[in-house]
């Protein structure tokens, strides 16, 4: 089966190749996940579905302005993210406490979207993936 990357608005996507004809795969295009690899994308093998886990998203209330533990410690964030579960602020993995990731640990809650001003994606813990 033959992938080509395209653009769909701002978001490198897959899909098959225009002379491909199986109806199964031109239906199924939409639903296969990318992974950002430094600055590319590849296709991830398999069925590896971040839609999965989106029932986990809730309408949340950020738990602070800044990174929740960080801000009790003291300590310092690089960039800020959101759990779309429960609302809690960690920071991100560039930090040096990581808390955002250390949350989906403790709490298993999958999906983050940025907590960075004019920044709206999301991220799958689970799949490795955006969402």
């Amino acid at each position: 089966m033959g992938f080509q990357l395209m653009r769909v608005g701002e978001a490198p996507a897959w899909r098959p190749k225009a002379d491909e004809s199986d109806a199964t795969i031109q239906s199924d295009w939409p639903s296969r996940c990318l992974k950002s690899s430094g600055d590319s994308w590849k296709r991830l093998e398999g069925n590896h579905m971040a839609d999965q886990h989106l029932k986990y998203i809730r309408p949340v209330t950020p738990s602070a302005e800044g990174c929740e533990e960080c801000l009790k410690t003291g300590s310092s964030w690089v960039h800020l993210r959101l759990c779309l579960t429960c609302g809690h602020v960690g920071c991100c993995d560039s930090s040096p406490n990581r808390h955002a990731t250390k949350h989906f640990h403790h709490s298993q809650h999958p999906i983050i979207q940025s907590f960075e001003p004019g920044e709206d994606w999301r991220w799958c813990y689970v799949d490795e993936s955006y969402v």
